[in-house]
This record gives structure tokens, sequence and C-alpha cells, in this order.
């Protein structure tokens, strides 16, 4: 059974930093093209950032470069997304993704607020 639970969302004031977390099982990890997205609210779903199997290739938004760092580790199964610098804008919905096989968590809230 393919699972990916992400977690670590929540409320930060501008300018503060969120570490998400996704763990991942069920599917041969290691081998995955790993991703987040977010959707905000009236918003389509967007890609955030991209990781190869090996972490030889990042892709990162636009929007987030130079604050957002995109991490895994294939013997934990885990994807990281940590964001530092962060803006309203970036309050959104956080899914955790399997490029492949299109494998979706089902999201973390994070909201950035004064």
């Amino acid at each position: 059974q393919v699972q990916l639970v992400e977690s670590g969302g929540g409320l930060v004031l501008p300018g503060g930093s969120l570490r998400l977390s996704c763990a991942a099982s069920g599917f041969p990890f290691s081998s995955a093209i790993m991703a987040w997205y977010r959707q905000a609210p009236g918003k389509e779903r967007e890609l955030v950032a991209a990781i190869s199997p090996t972490r030889s290739t990042t892709n990162l938004a636009d929007s987030v470069k130079g604050r957002f760092i995109i991490s895994r580790d294939n013997a934990k199964n885990t994807v990281d997304l940590q964001m530092n610098s962060l803006k309203p804008e970036d309050t959104a919905m956080y899914y955790c993704n399997e490029a492949v096989y299109g494998y979706w968590g089902q999201g973390t809230q994070v909201t950035v607020s004064s």
C-alpha cells in the first residue's frame, strides 16, 4: 500500500521558517523522483520543488529560489522541504508527490501571517 504522509505545516510569521517532511512507503523510494506541490485557495496546484532519486538534480520554482531547499534521505524514505524567509503568498496546502506514478499525500497546511 502506497503512503505519502506529510508533516511540519503550521502558522508562521512572515520571515519565519518551517520544515516540511514527507514519509513514503509502499514503493521503491530510492528510485523515485519526488516533488512538493502547493495549492492556495482559488488557485491551481503548482510545482514548488523536485528532486532526482540520487539527489543530483533539484528544481525549484522561481518564486521560491533562494528561500526553499528540497532534500531527501533514501535510507529513511523521506523527502523534506526547508522553507525560509516565508511570505504571506507562500500560504497554501503543501503536497508531497511521487512524479512517475502520480502518488499524492494528503497535504499539510502552511499559513504565513502576522
